[in-house]
């Protein structure tokens, strides 16, 4: 007998597989070493083999493939039900196994390495950024101890804080002073390294045909439009663009039952990151659209119409959940956008 299914647990160092043949009944399940996995799996007949969407799960997808194997990834809270009795290796094992046969399970789409390095540059960008916020509140914040405000804003730290040092009327102490620059000079380190990320990603998104595609939709830059093509992989993996609007986490949660429809706020699941970046990026052409100097397109003219009868926060995340929508049509149809397709 031969296994037809594999589930592998992952992990840092001990790896727990579990195989089941054609009719689900266990031949295997065993631990294996880090640099016992390639050859194992390469003495295998292909098979269909199932992980949980985790720390170095692409890695793994890749080579397995490699190898003539399926793999499919699938997102922990949808393997969970399927874990019998106690949480353990062997079990979780078990579970993948099982879990990754079931007709609608839903897949992880699996990056390639380059999406891998884009999407890291947006998480290294994003840490610096919020350290950067961080390291500004703390100047902030000390200065306001001794009656000096600074307005909120990450340009006024580096406009209004070094003539608060060398102002020598004010009472703050030499120490103090000493302290502050320092901060200083550690607040435009991190704005140096944002600076050189942001041209990174920048140079990647203008030699990616499909990233320069998605920054013509309003709403979308250099640094969504990236994120974005990073993160779906293959847009063809989703059914249509609602499930992607719903895999980002951009349409109603339902608490329905009993026939009666009840539909709540956004569901936020997802990717936190990329529907940050779309529904800021809905923002600013809500805050364009207010504009009388400029001539209203199709699309300032609907999310106007959306704000007048909701509110803009609203219009923002409908404008976001379009925008969501629209990459998907453009990506699987491998055509560019067209402002005059959209109703005005």
């Amino acid at each position: 007998m031969q296994a037809t299914t594999i589930g592998i647990d992952l992990a840092k160092n001990i790896f727990q597989v579990h195989g089941a043949d054609a009719h689900g009944k266990k031949i295997f399940n065993k631990a294996l070493k880090r640099d016992q996995m390639a050859a194992f799996f390469v003495n295998l007949p292909p098979a269909l083999v199932g992980m949980e969407a985790c720390g170095s799960a692409h890695y793994w997808a890749r080579k397995l493939q490699s190898m003539g194997h399926t793999v499919r990834l699938m997102a922990p809270q949808f393997v969970k039900p399927y874990v019998k009795g106690n949480k353990h290796d062997a079990a979780d094992a078990e579970a993948i196994c099982e879990a990754v046969t079931r007709p609608t399970m839903r897949f992880v789409p699996i990056k390639n390495a380059e999406q891998q390095a884009v999407l890291s540059m947006h998480r290294v960008r994003q840490g610096f950024v919020r350290a950067r916020t961080a390291q500004a509140n703390q100047i902030r914040g000390l200065l306001s101890e001794f009656g000096l405000i600074v307005p909120q804003g990450i340009a006024h730290i580096t406009g209004r804080v070094p003539p608060l040092i060398e102002d020598a009327s004010n009472e703050l102490p030499g120490g103090l002073r000493i302290l502050i620059d320092r901060l200083l000079e550690h607040f435009k380190a991190l704005q140096a390294q944002i600076q050189q990320l942001e041209a990174q990603i920048l140079a990647w998104h203008r030699s990616n045909p499909a990233s320069k595609r998605l920054e013509q939709i309003p709403g979308i830059g250099p640094i969504t439009a990236s994120a974005l093509i990073a993160s779906l992989g293959d847009a063809r993996s989703f059914k249509d663009g609602r499930q992607v609007a719903a895999w980002l986490g951009l349409v109603p949660k339902q608490h329905s039952s009993g026939g009666k429809q009840n539909l709540l706020g956004i569901s936020k699941r997802g990717d936190t990151y990329l529907r940050t970046l779309l529904i800021q990026g809905a923002r600013s052409v809500i805050y364009h659209a207010d504009r009388p100097s400029q001539e209203a397109s199709a699309t300032c003219q609907w999310v106007c119409r959306v704000a007048q009868r909701r509110n803009k926060n609203i219009a923002a995340v409908a404008l976001a959940n379009k925008n969501a929508r629209i990459c998907w049509a453009l990506l699987t149809g491998d055509k560019d956008y067209d402002e005059r397709s959209q109703t005005a």
